[in-house]
């Protein structure tokens, strides 16, 4: 029991976003994690209580990768570009090891139960919107070093995420990562960024 609980989250993190929610049962999520089902009625009343939990342990597991990318300390495009070469690096791994690539769990689950399952629509929702602050961050720096023109960095932050979440959904759906190595020219052009500002020239 010391780890069951962990063991689910993460099943049922990777059984939702390769084949999901409904195509993934219980027992499903049980089997993969090697859980007794008792133990999963132990922890969570129901399927859609254990994603939220899974989503919410992964943004955990993930948000000191945020932070340091993010970090102030980096400039602020070099911030956005690394944080898009590790979206393409991770998604080529997830090719390797599923044969397909997944974009992101978030848009994945939220796209398909968000009629359906409000509980997790709205997870979905507030981690993107934790997500999206990074983005402002960045922006906002940027901003103010005159590398771009962006006086309202929270409203130029959700345009940047809602096209970085369109073109990882293209990824997801051809299942090829072509979409994602156009990523970075697709965002320098929505933000306005002057190759001079990339260089430093």
């Amino acid at each position: 029991m010391s780890n069951a609980k962990e063991k689910l989250t993460e099943a049922a993190l990777a059984l939702i976003w390769t084949s999901g929610y409904a195509a993934t049962s219980v027992d499903d999520i049980c089997a993969k994690a090697k859980v007794k089902k008792g133990s999963f009625y132990h922890f969570f009343k129901s399927k859609a209580d254990l994603e939220i939990a899974a989503l919410e342990e992964n943004w955990q597991r993930s948000r000191q990768r945020w932070n340091d990318l993010f970090s102030p300390a980096v400039p602020p495009l070099q911030r956005l570009e690394d944080y898009f070469d590790f979206v393409i690096q991770r998604q080529g791994q997830l090719l390797e090891e599923y044969g397909s690539v997944l974009g992101c769990p978030l848009c994945s689950v939220g796209s398909e139960v968000s009629t359906k399952e409000t509980g997790i629509r709205d997870k979905a929702l507030e981690i993107m919107d934790r997500s999206v602050k990074y983005f402002e961050s960045a922006i906002r720096d940027a901003h103010a070093e005159g590398l771009i023109v962006a006086p309202d960095a929270k409203t130029k932050a959700k345009a940047l995420y809602a096209y970085f979440q369109g073109v990882m959904a293209q990824a997801r759906i051809a299942s090829n990562l072509q979409p994602l190595h156009e990523l970075k020219a697709g965002a320098w052009a929505l933000l306005g960024v002057r190759q001079t500002a990339l260089t430093g020239d």
